[in-house]
């Protein structure tokens, strides 16, 4: 019964390419624009993400997301160090700033400063130079898209100079870091030497990133230190799924991919039930001979899902590769850096098209099953 189906669903090579054409259509619609979704919020934690050393991230009660700094007081580093279950804990500035070329260009940069001894929240993928490139004096360190951005069009060397606030930086390394939200280029430097750029200010320590001694839960003792110094003290992957959540939240980008998400699955249905439709439609007198001699309700299913089985498979193995062609083609676009194809959209696409399908099926097999044998006879 199988073979039968199959050569029925071949026979027609018009429906056949529209169905397998509609379910590609809806696989890649969904999938890209679902992956570029996901990789973009990801983008929004990256920076949390990226200081692997870490188990906390201690702030301000009233910041909400990483790029929403209010600054701490210098006295909050040893309270939080006098804390027990805190193996050490650094000072972490971020904030902005305005880079000058010599060429008298301008660029607004983040601004990272890191613990001048440990080094923690360093790059740990180099371009050019190495971790020995930020203990230089006023040596800055690059992220490889803001090297190429300030300066387009050379292999930027090191050794450039360049001014933050009057003071004269040096480009000592080039590194390649995970792209932010905003994808302004990022400049490392030691954290004396960054908060020595800024203008007067009475704070200017922006987190307190914490190693927990071994043997303690990080989440209890983010809850001892929030008890100990009235600060707000959250895990490493808290810290980044706050700052996904307020991006969600307060931005429209999730209702905009969303709309284009469910554009795609209402494309897909429309295009597969209507051409599934049609199909069973002008082969009912072969489903007719079929039931006359004596093919049964449930084996008619049967065929019907093996048909649209082998459509869905070919339509999503071809829209996946298309979408995979599309991040493979823009990887080298700096706006696209770091989107792919996500596993777990793969599999959630999977799901919807194999939804579209069934949805498709048995709204089509009713006409079937209700047919009467005996249209095999009429004219």
């Amino acid at each position: 019964m199988i073979e039968i189906a199959l050569r029925m669903l071949s026979g027609d090579r018009t429906k056949y390419l529209g169905l397998v054409s509609g379910i590609a259509f809806a696989t890649l619609l969904i999938s890209q624009q679902a992956s570029i979704f996901v990789s973009l919020m990801i983008r929004t934690a990256n920076q949390v993400l990226d200081v692997r050393e870490v188990d906390l991230w201690v702030m301000d009660p009233r910041v909400r997301y990483v790029d929403e700094v209010e600054a701490l007081r210098d006295v909050d580093l040893g309270r939080i160090r006098g804390v027990d279950g805190v193996e050490w804990a650094v000072p972490f500035y971020k904030g902005t700033a305005i880079l000058r070329t010599r060429e008298g260009l301008i660029n607004q940069v983040f601004l990272v400063g890191v613990d001048d001894a440990s080094l923690v929240g360093a790059p740990h993928q180099w371009v050019k130079g190495d971790l020995s490139a930020l203990r230089r004096p006023n040596g800055i360190v690059l992220d490889l898209q803001g090297a190429q951005f300030i300066w387009p069009g050379e292999d930027v060397p090191l050794g450039r100079s360049a001014e933050i606030n009057d003071v004269r930086v040096e480009l000592t390394g080039i590194a390649d870091v995970s792209p932010t939200f905003i994808t302004w280029p990022i400049a490392y430097m030691k954290y004396s030497d960054a908060v020595r750029l800024l203008p007067p200010q009475r704070n200017v320590l922006s987190y307190v990133v914490v190693k927990a001694a071994s043997g303690t839960d990080p989440a209890e003792l983010a809850a001892r230190i929030a008890a100990r110094t009235g600060l707000q003290a959250l895990t490493w992957d808290a810290f980044a799924w706050r700052s996904v959540e307020y991006v969600l939240t307060r931005t429209g980008i999730p209702v905009n991919f969303g709309i284009t998400v469910m554009l795609g699955i209402l494309v897909g249905a429309a295009v597969t039930a209507q051409t599934f439709y049609l199909f069973v439609f002008e082969n009912l007198r072969q489903f007719g001979a079929l039931k006359a001699i004596g093919a049964t309700n449930r084996q008619i299913l049967g065929m019907v899902l093996a048909q649209a089985a082998v459509v869905g498979a070919l339509g999503y193995g071809i829209g996946l590769g298309l979408c995979a062609i599309f991040f493979e083609v823009t990887s080298g676009s700096a706006a696209l850096e770091g989107f792919r194809l996500v596993p777990q959209v793969v599999a959630a696409t999977g799901g919807v098209i194999a939804l579209i399908l069934v949805l498709s099926c048995l709204f089509s097999v009713r006409r079937v099953f209700v047919v009467d044998p005996a249209i095999v006879f009429r004219g």
